[in-house]
């Protein structure tokens, strides 16, 4: 058995009065999508636990088969895995975002979709000032600094410590900026053990930026500029069964995001790296179908993470976050599909992580349509992939990490109801 796994990232939405009064999942034409989910089953499935923030890190760790209430420790662990920073057990990741500030505001987490050429200078001058041994403050030890470049505006921080001398806690509360577009910076500031050293830090940032050569030159070609890095995401390194051990078969990942390649490396998954991704809605569709098809050959699972949909809500863009689902509906579903023919069983599952909607900009709670069909899958001819027609199918699985055992069962159980 072929399986593929496809990752439309926040595409669940609520209806929006510039498309309609539709989802984006209503108004864009998917006809690969809807005819599998006609030939197979529509669902819905609760990712994120409620006591954990909606993001990809909790919801793609769901996705994957893995419960994040006994395994999740912190988004920024995850993407140091994928980016090979070793992190020993008295050490801490923290995500370092490149964002722009303008009348206080937090205008921009992504400080205008910052290159790596451009970004890498500014973490590099953060390491030159802010990097290396510190001394323990009011609420944080001793320790190491160490700040790494990563892709575009996601970069990391990590804080290598002494045994029995943790710098942050449960209690410690730390803020996704892309969370809280154009509201006050201020009101959004780490809280509770450690958060002295963070907030510390991100205030340094601000006159270490301000003249940087490479925001000068960005303000003069009327780009926004980094004016300062956010710190948030943190945790210690987790650990995490192999998925060829916990499910019996070997997967391969397709992602330009650096969290999503971190759990994919964390479980055991091949890291599939493809030319001309981006992370951002000008990626190249096309080439992740035509990687993925090519995989399917070596392995048994293949799961292909878009971004596109989830930043086209964080940039309020309605007509470009249905763009983004037509281009993966053409250029990875439907030549995915054709190629799987080939294959005398096969399935696949697509899902989004979390919903993220185009009114608020940012990721929410609650549960997420997805299509599974193909061998084993008795469908239900359902109309269309859409919030709507998931929320009256018969199946249900209140506990996300569920999903992934129901997939790659002999057969996928329908009806299906899991609180």
């Amino acid at each position: 058995m072929k399986y593929v796994v496809i990752i439309p990232d926040g595409c669940a939405d609520e209806p929006v009065d510039a498309l309609g009064g539709k989802t984006a999942l209503e108004a864009a034409r998917l006809p690969n999508i809807d005819a599998l989910g006609h030939a197979g089953v529509i669902g819905l499935s609760d990712n994120v636990p409620p006591t954990l923030t909606a993001a990809s890190d909790v919801a793609t760790l769901s996705l994957l088969g893995y419960d994040p209430l006994e395994v999740y420790t912190g988004r920024a662990p995850l993407e140091a895995a994928a980016m090979g920073i070793p992190l020993g057990p008295d050490d801490w990741a923290i995500r370092c975002n490149l964002i722009h500030v303008s009348d206080g505001k937090l205008t921009d987490f992504t400080a205008g979709h910052i290159t790596s050429e451009d970004g890498a200078p500014l973490v590099e001058v953060l390491q030159k000032a802010l990097g290396g041994p510190i001394a323990a403050g009011e609420d944080y030890p001793a320790g190491t600094l160490e700040f790494h470049p990563g892709v575009s505006y996601r970069n990391l921080l990590v804080f290598r410590g002494q045994a029995g001398a943790a710098p942050f806690g449960k209690e410690t509360k730390t803020q996704p900026p892309h969370d809280v577009p154009d509201r006050p910076a201020v009101d959004h500031l780490p809280k509770g053990p450690g958060a002295g050293l963070l907030r510390l830090l991100m205030e340094k940032s601000k006159p270490i930026f301000a003249n940087h050569p490479v925001n000068v030159a960005r303000r003069a070609a009327g780009k926004r500029d980094a004016t300062q890095c956010w710190l948030w995401g943190q945790g210690k390194a987790p650990s995490l069964e192999v998925f060829s051990k916990k499910y019996g078969i070997k997967g391969a990942m397709i992602s330009a995001v650096d969290l999503v390649r971190g759990v994919g490396c964390l479980i055991g998954y091949k890291r599939i790296d493809v030319p001309g991704t981006t992370g951002y809605l000008d990626t190249d569709y096309a080439a992740k179908g035509r990687y993925a098809i090519e995989a399917l050959k070596e392995f048994d699972l293949v799961c292909v993470h878009v971004e596109a949909p989830d930043e086209a809500s964080h940039e309020g863009r309605p007509d470009a976050k249905v763009e983004a689902l037509e281009r993966i509906d053409m250029d990875i579903v439907g030549p995915i599909r054709e190629a799987l023919k080939a294959y005398p069983e096969w399935r696949v599952l697509i899902t989004p992580d979390h919903r993220t909607t185009l009114k608020t900009r940012a990721h929410a709670h609650g549960a997420v349509p997805f299509v599974v069909s193909g061998t084993g899958v008795t469908g239900h001819g359902q109309a269309a992939y859409t919030e709507a027609v998931a929320a009256q199918s018969p199946v249900r699985i209140g506990r996300g990490y569920r999903l992934m055992g129901h997939f790659l069962a002999e057969t996928f159980p329908s009806p299906l109801i899991e609180s």
